[in-house]
């Protein structure tokens, strides 16, 4: 097949700029913070699901309807609960007496009719993180759930309600059903076709490394280029975003995975083009291929993470590809790798596989589990496949950046033993571990810190 591309339309510019109006720098004393950039954990891990708590502002409210003389009282009592929920937005967050490192933070639901309401996130109250159930306070139509929180907590979720006729959906139906908080006006877009999420975002959540740059900073521009692969013996969409002025020699390249995703639906560029004006990273291009055809949804669960098919387009094609249109380095020392869940893993073997092109790889809350078929299974052995591949492999002139959310369950305790691993063979690795789950709303920020770590701060 041949390596033909042909540009497509490019992206309007600006889409980031109010998103990140929605990114709060953080406010007072943070929590305590591990030895890493921001996004940093707390000591300790946590894995299980946030615990139930009750809200000062719910229980305040059940003891004015309790005290209500009539229904018209106890009317007036929820109106007046809804108005000040509609001021000051969804969820709502409160104070932890004598422990400023947590918040009670409250999700809200306005429903006379539903028979079930569901909080629906990576890292929900409900065991293993299955969606947690509401409560109704009686004779109203507030519905709600209150959990305890660390207050640097930022997390995607969508809420989905049932009435009395609804059968139940199983979860594909319920992750169609479920939809953004209409009290929360931080939304995130949703992956491929899926709804919007809402963000909750508690004040300590860490701001991301471009919040303090201007909006009216010159936009870099975006392409997107169809590239015909031998390797995969397919077509594949490429994202170039390419910085505002002249590329220098030999300039930086990023190859991030999940392309459709990252600026198909999230708009990074406007986040690349504010950290190059601020100075945080160099002009440098992006290659992001899209991680499904165009015909084939399934394109990216068959050739995502340790597939030698992949590593071969993404080295031996696209790099080359580039190099023969813009100066881009050859250099592995000035090349990024980086991808998230399956395309964390990709990345990880990208980086052991292709050492010579890819000199850093930035992997967020890689999907570690994975295996080729015929190797053990992650749960009868400890060790994932491509742990294994860096413990016992020669090593490497690598660079590793790895990020994972404090609430991804077996994902956290995978990427622990994965850092360790590494750093027994004395790679450098740098990384994050964030209150959050498997979610864009915590990689975007992580993302743009771990391309700082990776190719900010070197000399020229």
């Amino acid at each position: 097949m041949s390596a033909r591309s042909t540009p497509m339309t490019a992206t309007p510019r600006g889409v980031l700029a109010a998103r990140c109006a929605s990114h709060r720098p953080p406010t007072g004393a943070p929590p305590p913070r591990a030895d890493t950039p921001s996004h940093a954990s707390a000591v300790g891990p946590r894995s299980a699901p946030p615990p139930r708590t009750d809200s000062p502002r719910l229980l305040a409210l059940a003891a004015r309807l309790a005290a209500a003389v009539d229904a018209t009282a106890r009317e007036a009592a929820v109106a007046r609960f809804w108005a000040e929920v509609e001021a000051v937005g969804a969820p709502l967050v409160e104070p932890v007496d004598r422990d400023p490192h947590h918040r009670t933070v409250t999700f809200v639901w306005r429903d006379a009719d539903a028979r079930a309401v569901l909080l629906c996130a990576d890292w929900s109250p409900g065991p293993g993180g299955a969606p947690g159930r509401m409560r109704r306070l009686p004779g109203t139509d507030v519905w709600y759930l209150s959990c305890h929180l660390r207050a640097d907590h930022r997390g995607t979720y969508r809420i989905a309600r049932y009435d009395a006729t609804d059968p139940d959906p199983g979860p594909t139906g319920l992750a169609a059903r479920a939809v953004p908080d209409p009290l929360n006006p931080r939304l995130i877009p949703g992956r491929w076709d899926a709804r919007p999420g809402s963000v909750a975002e508690l004040p300590h959540a860490p701001a991301p490394p471009w919040a303090e740059a201007p909006d009216d900073v010159p936009p870099g521009s975006l392409r997107r280029h169809r590239l015909g692969s031998r390797a995969l013996a397919a077509e594949r969409d490429v994202w170039v975003y390419e910085p505002p002025g002249p590329l220098p020699e030999e300039t930086d390249v990023v190859v991030l995975l999940d392309g459709d995703t990252w600026f198909g639906r999230l708009g990074f560029e406007s986040a690349l083009d504010r950290l190059i004006a601020v100075g945080l990273l160099p002009p440098l291009l992006v290659l992001a291929p899209d991680s499904r055809d165009r015909a084939d949804e399934a394109t990216r669960s068959r050739e995502f993470d340790g597939h030698d098919a992949q590593v071969a387009f993404l080295a031996t094609e696209l790099l080359p590809w580039a190099a023969a249109r813009w100066p881009v380095t050859y250099d592995p020392v000035r090349t990024v790798v980086a991808g998230q869940g399956l395309g964390g893993v990709s990345a990880l073997y990208a980086g052991y596989a292709a050492p010579m092109r890819f000199g850093n790889v930035l992997a967020q809350s890689a999907a570690l589990p994975w295996h080729p078929a015929g190797e053990p299974e992650a749960d009868a052995d400890p060790v994932p496949w491509i742990t294994r591949r860096y413990a016992d492999g020669a090593p490497r002139e690598l660079r590793l950046h790895l990020d994972v959310g404090l609430y991804e369950g077996r994902l956290l305790e995978l990427t622990r033993g994965l850092r360790a691993a590494l750093r027994a063979r004395d790679y450098p690795v740098t990384g994050t571990e964030f209150s959050g789950g498997h979610d864009h709303a915590c990689w975007r920020g992580a993302l743009a810190d771990g391309l700082i770590t990776l190719l900010g701060a070197r000399p020229r």
